[in-house]
């Protein structure tokens, strides 16, 4: 059941999605910068990031429950305003000690705001639209993205982290005044009674399980992309500057193809399950060719790998809104989002641990045909059953 508005009601929603992009990056790319306030022990550098991710970790399906409880527009909103009144309390404090509660606050709030605006993107849009929405809403995200490090760091250089934290209070204050203005109450629809098993039964189905990986595999071949690209180019003899405008190209591509991937879906020329395969395949050979020396071989991944990610993540977000009784939508994309979290954490663990082993390049490749089992295994599969159809005889 969608509750369609006018596509004014979308762009708080497509802010929000930059505003947890954008808070993210921003603040975990310059924490330890060359600000007078930033962080100067790895310890308590690792701690702050493990910090924000566990609280979204183990919040997002909380928070997703509560929003089809009581409904996605307040915790939305109060999510935002909370992220801006975490971000405050350390622009205000200037303390060490509170930069820790900051931190834990922003990850809490992100995990109630975040599954809350993929529940509104689904419930405001009808099914035939909703790829379209998704791809809307995964561009803005890709953009907060890349201009979270670029930006946080002019904003670090000019005036601290304070000043950093102050600009995230302002921008999460003024999208929650947008939201509240601008997107329309949905009422939670009634909810039958669910046991843990039948939560279970649910979360185990292949309609869930299928996008989830999918967008697991793709979070966690972006993250390695963004964090291991750059060192295959310093080892190759290039600069940062050809190694930043990698990750630029890694980033634009994702960006730039969700729109497309959703509109194509909607439109009916792609259909989920050869959209997921497809993109896995091209994202596993973007992991492919990162083994390859040279500049060339670091922008061919960083293409694929962008390509491929953005064409599985409004595929996958749509096919869990079309799977899912809408009365449990939050719940959905609070459990999916903790995938992606997992996906997002366990990407770079897998690379590096391999690379510590062996080389770098062999942890590309074990991401790399990590992601393409599946759809290779589904492709020989049918392969197979067309062949079996076909000799079978009559």
């Amino acid at each position: 059941m969608s509750v369609p508005v006018s596509r004014a009601a979308m762009w708080p929603l497509y802010a929000t999605g930059f505003t947890t992009a954008f808070g993210a990056h921003a603040i975990a790319a310059n924490l330890g910068g060359f600000s007078a306030d930033a962080v100067t022990s790895l310890l308590v550098l690792g701690g702050l990031l493990a910090l924000y991710d566990g609280a979204e970790v183990l919040l997002k399906p909380v928070f997703g429950s509560l929003a089809d409880r009581i409904g996605a527009r307040p915790v939305l909103l109060g999510g935002l305003v909370a992220f801006a009144a975490a971000s405050a309390l350390y622009a205000l404090a200037d303390s060490p000690g509170w930069l820790w509660a900051a931190r834990l606050g922003q990850g809490a709030a992100a995990s109630a705001f975040s599954p809350s605006a993929s529940a509104l993107v689904a419930r405001l849009n009808p099914a035939a639209r909703r790829g379209r929405a998704f791809g809307s809403y995964g561009f803005y995200k890709s953009i907060g993205y890349t201009l979270g490090p670029l930006l946080g760091g002019v904003l670090v250089w000019a005036g601290g982290l304070r000043l950093l934290f102050t600009v995230m209070a302002g921008l999460a204050a003024c999208v929650a005044v947008w939201a509240a203005l601008a997107v329309p109450a949905v009422p939670p629809l009634p909810r039958a009674r669910q046991t843990v098993l039948d939560l279970a039964r649910r979360l185990s189905a292949p309609a869930f399980l299928t996008p989830t990986a999918a967008l697991a595999g793709a979070t966690a071949a972006l993250s390695v992309g963004v964090g291991f690209l750059p060192v295959s180019g310093a080892a190759a003899g290039l600069g940062t500057v050809a190694t930043g405008a990698a990750v630029s190209v890694l980033a634009a591509s994702a960006a730039l193809i969700q729109p497309l991937a959703g509109r194509a879906l909607d439109a009916g020329r792609l259909s989920t399950r050869t959209g997921l395969a497809t993109g896995l395949l091209v994202t596993a050979a973007g992991l492919a060719a990162a083994v390859l020396p040279g500049l060339g071989g670091i922008l061919a991944a960083a293409l694929l790998i962008g390509a491929g990610t953005g064409l599985i993540t409004p595929l996958g977000f749509a096919a869990l809104a079309a799977s899912t009784p809408p009365e449990r939508l939050g719940q959905t994309m609070g459990s999916a989002e903790l995938g992606r979290e997992l996906g997002d954490a366990g990407g770079p663990l897998l690379v590096a641990g391999v690379a510590t082993l062996f080389t770098l390049t062999y942890g590309f490749a074990a991401l790399a045909v990590l992601l393409a089992i599946g759809p290779l295994a589904t492709v020989i599969t049918t392969l197979n059953a067309r062949r079996r159809s076909t000799h079978t005889p009559p």
